[in-house]
Order: structure tokens, then C-alpha cells, then sequence
């Protein structure tokens, strides 16, 4: 199919997405940046930087359609193990990749991960872009950085504690009136919508511990493209079987 025949599909399927099933909070896991590299003879790094690279095309796209919050896996906690030197490179890159997009001023930056376990310059770099992006009245684009999801639950737990040990409560005391809402307001994406869409890019179907409290009731979408590969026509896809699917919210 050529770009024309591309652009016109596109067209037709952002036309017939109903406006009142456009997911408010769209959850990614950017999948595959590595392995496309891998099959076209280049670095991982290139690789990272070509993921990278189509941040800013994605949150056009959910720009277009009226998404609020997204959500963006760049490096989990797992990734931290990697080797020095791979590791070390990686996060040059996404730092950029957060630099880059607080630069457009189109969007909110808001970190998102247990930025204590990453080294110094790459949390004050996330920081500085939370801050000069705050007043931005665009998407809010929770950067995951240095994220786990059982690591979130842990770190609520632990601000929760804390926050009732300064109060004076008991642990019997807050063992008797502990509730879900109790969590969720120390999670990082406190306060916000949870996702109603999460998609996850290569091929793999499995979540890995993304947003693992927040996706109770998410939709899920699972495409083979990796990251670097993931086409508009790919995310409209992705919207338009979220919009089709009957949200019933259990089992």
C-alpha cells in the first residue's frame, strides 16, 4: 500500500472513530526497539534513538483525536541490570528524548518510576522537565523511567505508612480503615484517569508489570510492529478495537 492509499485509510478510520469512545488514557510499551535494530544490521543504539524518534509522532497522532494522559514505558527497573555500557547509552538517549519534548512546549512532562535508583543526572533531567513543562496545556505524558509496577505498589505502601506514622495512626488503626483508594492516591499517576487502552508493540503479549494496579479493567492491544515500525495506521487500529469492544468492567 502506498503513502497515498496510507494517508486516505487513515482518514477513513479517524473519520468513523465515534468521539465519545476515544480513550482518555492511553498506556504504550515501547516494544522492539533493540530487535528491529538487530534485523536491519544496526546498533541497539540506533535503535533506541529511532524509538525515541517516534515519541513526538505519536503523541501528534494522540494529539488528533483528543487523548488526554499517555502513558509512555521507556525503562524499567528490570532494564537497570543491563550492562554499564549499554545502559549507560540508553539513558543518554532517553534523556534527550525527555529534553526534546519538554523543548516543543506542547506537552506536560511528568515523570513516572522510582527516580531514587536512577543516577543523579538522568532524575534531574526528568525534574527539569516536569518543571518547565507544567504549565504546557497539552497531553500529560507520564514518562516512565526506572518504572515497575510491583516497585509502585511497594513505594505507595511505604508513602502511605509514613504518611499515617507522622499523623499518629496505628497500624491497627490503619489495618481497620485501609482501603483502595488509600493506595491509588500514593501511586506515581495519582490523581489521574486510569488507562482505558494499553498497547504494547513487537509481538509480545504480556503487560511485565506495566501499570500493574492501574490496568484492572484496561483494554488491551497487542501489535506486532516493532516500536520503530508502529505506523498511524497501527494506532488508529488500536483505537478503533478499543472502540468496538463493550467495557463491562469485571470478569
Amino acid at each position: 500500500m502506498g503513502e497515498i492509499a496510507y494517508d486516505l485509510y487513515g482518514h477513513r478510520l479517524t473519520a468513523r472513530l465515534p468521539a465519545n469512545q476515544v480513550p482518555k488514557h492511553v498506556g504504550v510499551i515501547l516494544d522492539g526497539n533493540r530487535r528491529w535494530a538487530a534485523e536491519s544490521g544496526s546498533t541497539s543504539a540506533h535503535g533506541h534513538r529511532a524509538g525515541g524518534a517516534k515519541i513526538q509522532e505519536f503523541l501528534g497522532w494522540c494529539d488528533e483525536i483528543g487523548v488526554k494522559v499517555v502513558t509512555l514505558w521507556l525503562l524499567s527497573t528490570d532494564n537497570l541490570a543491563r550492562e554499564p555500557k549499554e545502559l549507560s547509552a540508553l539513558l543518554k538517549i532517553i534523556e534527550t528524548t525527555i529534553e526534546d519534548l519538554a523543548a516543543t512546549k506542547k506537552w506536560q512532562i511528568h515523570p513516572v518510576g522510582a527516580l531514587d535508583l536512577l543516577p543523579t543526572h538522568t532524575a534531574n533531567v526528568l525534574r527539569k522537565a516536569q518543571t518547565d513543562t507544567k504549565d504546557c496545556q497539552g497531553i500529560l505524558v507520564n514518562a516512565a523511567i526506572g518504572y515497575g509496577g510491583r516497585q509502585e505498589v511497594v513505594d505507595a505502601v511505604r508513602s502511605l505508612l509514613k504518611e499515617h506514622s507522622a499523623s499518629g495512626t496505628s497500624l491497627d488503626e490503619l489495618a481497620g480503615m485501609l482501603t483502595i483508594e488509600h493506595i491509588a492516591d500514593h501511586l506515581y499517576t495519582k490523581g489521574q484517569p486510569d488507562p482505558d487502552l494499553v498497547i504494547r508493540t513487537s509481538g509480545e503479549q504480556r503487560l511485565s508489570g506495566f501499570l500493574l494496579w492501574q490496568s484492572a479493567h484496561s483494554e488491551f492491544y497487542f501489535c506486532e510492529a516493532y516500536w520503530p515500525n508502529f505506523r498511524k495506521i497501527d494506532f488508529l487500529r488500536s483505537i478503533r478495537a478499543f472502540a468496538a469492544r463493550n467495557r463491562r468492567f469485571g470478569i
